[in-house]
This record gives C-alpha cells, structure tokens and sequence, in this order.
C-alpha cells in the first residue's frame, strides 16, 4: 500500500478531523439537555475499519477510552453487523464507557459493501436512572444503585428506529422527553459521521484514505517515540491520596518508567477499590493516562490510535483503578483527576520545566432536582476551578483541567430553564497557592432554591487533600459545600460525596471549589505582581502581608 504524497495525508487527516467537529456540532445543537447543548458534555470521532481511532473532535479527554472500548466491544461480539445498524452501550464493564450516563453509539459505515470505517459518539445523559436524580451521586456502593445497565444492543437498522431500547431508556429515566431528544440527537450525529466519511473516501478513493490513515497513526507514534528520548531513562514515582469515604483515605500511586521510545506505568502500591463510587474502570484509566502523557511530552500529537499503542500499563486487579464487577463508578472523573495529579507529579522528577504544580483536579459535580410547575428537573454542573501554577506562570483562574473539557452552564440558562437563582458567581481571594508564581483561584457558586423544595446530591474530592505547590510553592485551598451561608442554620455539608439532601424554598447551596497549588518561593514574588493582585482581589492584603511580606507604603 502506497503512502500517498504528505500534503494529501494532511488533507486527509484534516477532512476526518472536521467530519468529528461537525458530529460534535449537530449533537450539541440537536440535544434537549443543558448539559449536552450548553456544556458540550460529550464527545465524537472516526474509527477506522480496524478499530483505530483516526480524528477525535476537541472534546472530552475521559471520553477517548470510552468509544474506543465500544468499537473492540463490537468487534468482539457475536453480533451480526449490516449497513444501516447503529449500536449503543453504557455498561462500564464490558466496553460501554466509563460510568452509566456516559452513553455511546456508534455505526458502522460501509461503502459498496465493504467496512470502511466507525462513526461513534458519547454523551452524558442527565438523568438514567438509579437511586438519586442525575444518576450521578458519589455515595452509591454499587453499580446497581447508579441507573440503568445497557448491554451492547442494536439502536438502529437501515429499516429505522429500533423502538425497544428506547422505549427502556425513556421508561428508567425521570426525563424521558429529554432522554428520547439527546438519544436522536446523537444518532443524528454518527448519521452525519457515516455520510461525511463516505464522501472521504469516495473523493479521495478507498486505498488512498487507508494508506493516509495508516501513516497518521505511524507519526503519532513516531513522534511519541521522538518525545521520549527527549526524557532521561529512569523510574519516576508519585504518591498522592483522595478524600476519606468510609474508611482511610485510599492513595494513588504511580511508577512511570521511561526507556528510549517506550514507556509504561504501573500503579503497583494503590489502594483497594472503594466502596463508594470513585473506582476507575480500565478504558477510563487508559483515557487519562495518555492525557497526562500526551499533555507534558508533546501536546501536539494527534490522539489517535498510534498513539495508544505505544504506551503500557499495569493496575492491581481489586484496586481503585481496576475494580472488580459490579464495584459503583458514576464518580470516577474524581478518581481519574487524581491519577492525571500523580502522573504529572512523577514526570515532574523528569522533565519539571514541563509540568505545573496540582490544579484543583476534581469535577465538583452538582446535581439539583425537584418538581417546577408539575414537570421534574435536573440540573447538572460542573463548577471550574484553579489551574495549578507553571514554571514561568501564574495557574490559570476557573477553569476545567485534566480529563475534563466541559463549559459551565451560563447563569441566564440556568435560570431559564430551572426554578433556581444563582446569587454569587465569583472567584475566591486566596485560593491559589502562594509562589513566585501563583495558582490559579476556585470559584464560589451559591445557589437559591426558588421552588418549594429540591433535592440536592454531589460528588467532589479534594475537600480535605489539598492540591498541592512545587519548588516551595504553598498548596491550594480546599473545595466546600455550604447550606445557607451567613444565616443562623448556616451549616457545612459532611465531604464532597453526598446525595438526598433536602433543600426548601429559599434555601442557599454555596459551592466552592478547590483552588491549586503555587510553583515557587513566595518570597521571589515581585513587588509590582503583589500590587497587581490586590487591584484584582486575588489576594487579601493579610495574605499579601503574611505569605508574601509585602507592606505597602504608609
């Protein structure tokens, strides 16, 4: 097979790359759901005929392993494959993704009878069941408590709508309306992959693309191998913990060894899964791992399957990244931010120029539901938080970082579509870690109930481990969950993973999220940046006095 001229190549890969980004736009457009249409909680690609994924749209880090382990699910399967079939999964043990609102869909695109190629998507589903509204509670202890299970089932024929599974779906969710307007949205989007791809080929011809691909997936891994000899060979460890849940806390570990081109990590030495839902399933570990590593080594190789090939991969099997069935996962993205933390703080050993100082790395995922006008709602958000601080800058303020990539919801959505008042939305003073060069700051969120009652569940971490500061910089703040604040029955919910909690007319839930770390002796911080963050309310003038020893003039 000729490797076709490199300009056509890059064509090639360019076309792909856009049919992922115009899937991705038809699913956000086409959904009913705030957390799909308005923070763009999902994610679409292109497979190739064997499995590989070729384009990946700028989305969700987490949701790479998630289609990934979809396409081998199938490949696996004993299921009869035609043009025109559209298949979905959600279960997080057996290819569907990474917990159970996630779900994936993907079609098999044929030209001439021939497989040429997958069109997937995942999305997150606001609500699919389970114990609690949004199906997304970090208390649950186990996958049966956390929705509704989908095993690998055709969603579609080139006859039409399979009515069954949809029928399942809208029956297990609070939303079915909502469910029924995400679940065509997403099928129009891979309807829309499978066209675009077909004009690919047909426009370039089938060996041409195949030849394109093939050579795509090579220089990603060349360049993996190039990025790697750029780091001393060496084994490099980390050690980091999440928040207590019943029982110690569990720590996260990692030996991230480095020789030549190759490189492998073992997280031989982390603790057992939990009994709550924060245990990682494999496709969500592997997503996160090439994150970290795609992030510090060479930001610019494409994710593809190229890529994933070249990096190894050792979890205890039990432990909290590898659990056994039916272990509760729906809050893993906490997890999985930990293992991005302890990734980045090994290779900071290496190549420390490369790597910041621990961003707040958790998903502070809220979840408000009750009754509005004789219809039920549920509101899902995940509030931003600080960026850790870099080599030669401050860390970035309020934002997604690590395996995650969604938009908050804007206020003026929020209150048009839910009985709810957002009250302050704002950054917090002295979140960030002190140093010469300062961590980004959290954000404070509080949130009034307007109905007559709601129901409010979460889950969070670093609520009592702080991300911490390199090279002497200080550690962030913690994150917190605040029920009426300033009032007589203000009172601090117990940690990040809570469910049930039952709010009334006119109650307040103060959200705050975790700040990050500083890089650097706050003593080398200049004068005039002191100055800058004073003017901007970044720093308090006690912590301009007590961490950094300025004194303004008299």
């Amino acid at each position: 097979m000729k490797t076709p001229d490199p300009i056509t190549v890059q064509v090639i890969g360019a076309s792909l790359v856009t049919v992922a980004e115009e899937m991705g736009a038809v699913l956000r457009r086409a959904s009913y759901s705030t957390n799909i249409k308005e923070r763009s909680d999902c994610s679409t690609a292109l497979f190739d005929e064997h499995g590989k994924l070729v384009a990946q749209a700028e989305n969700m880090p987490i949701h790479m392993g998630s289609m990934t382990g979809l396409i081998d699910s199938l490949v696996a399967s004993e299921l009869t494959v035609r043009p025109g079939d559209v298949f979905i999964t959600n279960d997080p043990y057996h290819g569907g993704g990474t917990h159970l609102p996630d779900i994936t869909m993907v079609k098999p695109v044929f030209a001439d009878g021939e497989l040429i190629g997958y069109s997937a998507g995942i999305a997150h589903h606001s609500d699919i069941g389970g114990r609690v509204p949004g199906s997304n509670a970090g208390d649950s202890n186990s996958l049966f408590q956390e929705g509704l299970r989908i095993p690998l089932v055709k969603f579609a024929t080139a006859d039409g709508l399979e009515q069954a599974p949809l029928a399942f779906i809208e029956l297990n969710s609070r939303l079915p309306q909502e469910r029924r307007g995400d679940m065509l949205a997403q099928l129009a989007a891979v309807e829309i992959g499978e066209r675009h791809l077909r004009e690919v080929h047909r426009r370039y011809g089938r060996e041409t693309v195949r030849a394109a691909t093939a050579h795509l997936l090579a220089h990603s891994r060349k360049r993996l191998a190039a990025a790697l000899r750029e780091v001393p060979d060496g084994t490099y460890r980390f050690r980091d913990l999440m928040d207590p849940s019943e029982g110690p806390a569990t720590e996260i570990a990692v030996a991230v060894t480095v020789e030549g081109d190759r490189v492998a990590l073992d997280f031989a030495g982390t603790g057992p899964q939990s009994p709550v839902g924060i245990n990682v399933v494999r496709p969500a570990l592997e997503a996160t791992v090439y994150y970290a590593l795609k992030a510090v080594l060479d930001p610019g190789i494409p994710p593809n399957g190229g890529f994933f090939d070249a990096v190894e991969i050792a979890a205890p099997h039990g432990s909290i990244v590898n659990p056994v069935e039916p272990a509760p996962v729906t809050a893993r993205t906490d997890t999985c931010q930990r293992v991005a933390d302890v990734v980045l703080g090994a290779l900071a050993a290496a190549v420390p120029e490369r790597v910041p100082a621990a961003s707040h790395s958790t998903v502070t995922y809220v979840t408000f539901s009750g009754e509005c006008e004789g219809d039920f709602f549920v509101y899902p958000e995940v509030v931003a938080g600080g960026g850790g601080a870099r080599t030669t800058k401050d860390g970035l303020d309020a934002v997604q970082v690590h395996i995650t990539n969604s938009s908050n919801l804007p206020i003026e959505a929020l209150e048009q579509e839910y009985p709810l008042l957002v009250d302050t939305y704002e950054l917090i003073p002295d979140s960030g870690g002190a140093g010469t060069h300062r961590g980004g700051l959290g954000v404070r969120r509080d949130v009034r109930i307007l109905g007559d009652s709601a129901e409010f569940s979460a889950h969070a971490d670093r609520q009592s481990t702080r991300p911490w500061g390199l090279g002497g910089g200080h550690d962030g703040s913690p994150g917190r969950f605040v029920v009426n604040p300033g009032r007589d029955d203000e009172h601090r919910l117990p940690g990040g993973r809570v469910s049930g909690v039952r709010l009334r007319e006119g109650d307040v839930l103060r959200v705050e999220s975790p700040g990050s770390g500083g890089f650097g002796d706050p003593a080398a911080r200049s004068e005039e940046q002191v100055r800058e963050d004073l003017r901007n309310g970044r720093v308090t003038e006690q912590a301009a006095r007590d961490l950094y020893g300025f004194r303004p003039a008299d």
